[in-house]
């Protein structure tokens, strides 16, 4: 009688991403072990029942149990197909697990490129980041449908089907110019394009599409530099000193946001932030976005807030109500600096006057920390080992500091560090 038994290998760090084996064994005839297609990360894998634990967190288990149950039903049929056992060996089963995740590719049917996005949109939810080991958020699934949303109604404009021959220069500038009549911005539009080359670039390596005029260097993801900004340190000791003692609701995401001010973390992973990350004035979260360890020092403004807590944050609240609450904090502090934006929007450039409380979010958080911890002479690559960020050129495009600011900057380095003799 055959079996099927999956197993992930428990040399592998539990941290990261490794394979799920399929042991396929039958009498003394066959005994093969393959990669079943699924990556999990070990601790939240059960060896002995073969399936992701219960406990498991981040990742959606009852969808990958399923798919390892149709997978062993799968390789069950087709094993009872082959007669000669000589036939059933480790590239046999290779193949097998191939066909039950891309049928398609074992079909005379040709998929054209609307239907392998509907595909992969229907796949991602269990589909794992290989870069945090959770699956894609929903945020990026929006995206997905977002821009699959565009391509279709572009096609009914043009009047003409899209397929992968024709996704070439005269696509893009097409589809570009399209875009640009609903008014959105360039960093929008430049966001479509960046999706559907994900899309163009996973057919392509599946086997599906073979035209590469989408590789051109013009078909870029046009980006313009945003205009974010950043408060400074008297301006978020003014925030953390405001009473709200009568707002409860404010007091508390004013809290949440001065510890974002001075950890640098994501607003989605303060809540990370707990007396077990806390080890000797040094907090230890893994971060959501990326998957990576990052350690960061304890402030005292961010030790008081613990303390005022019990060592325990609030719980957060939804992005949107956040930034609410973010704008009425900071309009009760008189953050009343006109700051004019630049924005391209349907090819068009356009300014506009806001008041400095109007365009404070939860990332103006992450950035203050950037800048402030620079602005103060902490060395880019230490901020970096904390923020993320890969390059110093994309750093140092990420801060927003001022001409004057770095002058000021140069000019305190001198007096603390350098001594001038005047000749």
């Amino acid at each position: 009688m055959a079996t099927i038994k999956y197993f992930t290998r428990t040399s592998a760090k539990k941290d990261k991403l490794s394979p799920v084996y399929c042991r396929l064994r039958s009498g003394r005839d066959i005994d093969i072990t393959v990669k079943s297609g699924i990556k999990v990360q070990p601790d939240q894998f059960n060896n002995k029942s073969g399936e992701i634990r219960q406990i498991a967190e981040a990742i959606d288990k009852d969808k990958i149990n399923k798919n390892l149950r149709d997978l062993r039903n799968h390789i069950f049929n087709e094993l009872s197909n082959v007669q000669d056992y000589t036939e059933k060996n480790s590239e046999w089963l290779t193949l097998t697990i191939d066909k039950f995740w891309f049928p398609e590719k074992y079909t005379d049917k040709v998929i054209d490129l609307f239907t392998f996005i509907q595909n992969f949109i229907d796949k991602a939810p269990i589909r794992i980041n290989p870069k945090s080991g959770r699956p894609v958020c929903y945020k990026m699934i929006r995206e997905y449908e977002r821009t699959f949303h565009y391509l279709k109604e572009y096609s009914k404009f043009t009047g003409k089907k899209i397929d992968f021959k024709d996704i070439d220069l005269e696509f893009y500038y097409g589809f570009v110019e399209y875009l640009q009549s609903f008014d959105l911005a360039t960093n929008t539009i430049g966001k479509k394009i960046q999706t559907l080359k994900i899309f163009l670039n996973v057919a392509t390596d599946q086997g599906y599409n073979r035209f590469r005029h989408y590789k051109s260097p013009r078909f870029s993801s046009i980006t313009e530099e945003s205009q974010s900004i950043y408060l400074n340190q008297e301006e978020l000791k003014a925030i953390f000193k405001l009473d709200l003692s009568d707002q409860p609701s404010l007091e508390r995401v004013r809290d949440l946001f001065i510890v974002g001010c001075w950890t640098g973390v994501r607003f989605s992973d303060i809540s990370q932030i707990t007396p077990n990350s806390i080890d000797n004035g040094f907090i230890s979260i893994k971060q959501s976005k990326t998957g990576g360890r990052v350690v960061i020092p304890v402030h005292d403004t961010v030790k008081a807030i613990l303390d005022k807590y019990d060592g325990q944050l609030p719980p957060n609240i939804t992005n949107q109500k956040f930034n609410e609450y973010l704008k009425k904090i900071a309009k009760k502090v008189k953050l009343n600096e006109e700051i004019h934006i630049t924005i391209t929007k349907g090819g068009v450039k356009r300014s506009k006057a806001y008041k400095k409380h109007e365009l404070v979010t939860t990332h103006t958080g992450r950035r203050s920390f950037a800048t402030n911890n620079y602005l103060m002479g902490v060395p880019s690559l230490d901020i970096m080992a904390i923020t993320g960020h890969k390059t110093e050129s994309s750093f140092l495009r990420y801060i927003k500091v001022t001409p004057k600011e770095h002058a000021e900057r140069i000019r305190t380095i001198w007096k603390d560090q350098v001594k001038l003799e005047v000749i």
